[in-house]
């Protein structure tokens, strides 16, 4: 029988619960709708206003993935869904996307088995970012290590810019870096971005690369500054990626952060990490919703 409860008054069909969802670890699906209530509050707070994206694995992490940022066939009228420019996206006029904007929409939305990820712009100012946001991806043999030790440089070189950096597991192999910023055009921040890649690779160029190229990349940390784009969408904070474990997009200390690059420790946290998480730390990127200085001119 298909359980159905209610959330803030909104009536939910949970489907398959006992569904094994990552056959690495045994996950659920019932275990991965859990993770998204207990961790409710600060996702909810990140999701907020933003557009999301869904890539969509409702057969689990080991089958076929599909990214969407339409309104999935049968979302309910209750769930907000946003007027979106299609240059904020890509080609036409006009879009729609889904803005997760309460509890009972976030689990409607995690019972379709997604990864959330949202632009670094609000809906209600398309193009205009409000953060900067870094991915830092190694191409192997480097690793997390490796991505760290970059880290710690772009901090120290934004921290000149009067930014401040805050940083989150990729979920997957490396680290993102999110940075509050003046509410800005996306290209003046996409801009900003590259500069401070291309000036890594020319501080570390044994270490960085700012270029996609993939025969680049072996042994160096991609600096993915393209995700700034308007058209672009980054891991929301606390989303579950579609891995072989279920791990977490993590919000970390910068003290964590310099003992991985130094070899100490090796930053991945698994679903049930993060409530015990959260009572040590609270939400290490809330100081994201208190805005940030302007770009340098």
């Amino acid at each position: 029988m298909t359980p159905i409860t209610e959330v803030e008054g909104r009536r939910l069909t949970l489907s398959n619960l006992d569904k094994v969802l990552y056959p690495a670890t045994g996950t659920t699906k019932g275990e991965l709708l859990h993770h998204y209530a207990r961790t409710a509050a600060p996702l909810l707070a990140h999701l907020a206003g933003r557009p999301a994206s869904f890539l969509r694995y409702p057969d689990g992490a080991e089958g076929e993935t599909f990214f969407s940022k339409n309104p999935p066939p049968g979302t309910p009228d209750w769930v907000k869904v946003a007027d979106v420019p299609r240059s904020a996206r890509r080609g036409g006029d006009r879009g729609r996307q889904v803005v997760v904007d309460g509890l009972a929409a976030l689990m409607w939305a995690a019972n379709l088995v997604v990864e959330f990820h949202t632009p670094q712009w609000r809906a209600a100012a398309p193009a205009v970012a409000d953060r900067i946001v870094f991915d830092l991806d190694p191409g192997a043999p480097a690793s997390v290590t490796e991505c760290c030790r970059v880290a710690l440089w772009l901090r120290e070189r934004m921290d000149a810019d009067g930014l401040h950096a805050y940083a989150k597991t990729s979920g997957a192999k490396g680290v993102h870096l999110l940075v509050p910023v003046r509410p800005a055009p996306s290209a003046d921040v996409s801009a900003y971005a590259k500069r401070l890649a291309q000036e890594a690779e020319a501080a570390m160029p044994s270490l960085v690369v700012h270029r996609m190229t993939r025969s680049l990349r072996p042994g160096k940390v991609f600096v993915d500054h393209s995700q700034n784009s308007a058209a672009k969408t980054t891991a929301t904070p606390y989303t579950v990626r579609a891995r072989e474990r279920p791990t977490v997009s993590a919000p970390v200390t910068w003290d964590e952060v310099a003992a991985c690059a130094e070899g100490r420790a090796r930053l991945a946290f698994l679903m049930d990490d993060i409530p015990g998480r959260l009572d040590e730390h609270g939400d290490l990127m809330a100081p994201l919703f208190e805005g940030g200085a302007a770009l340098p001119s």
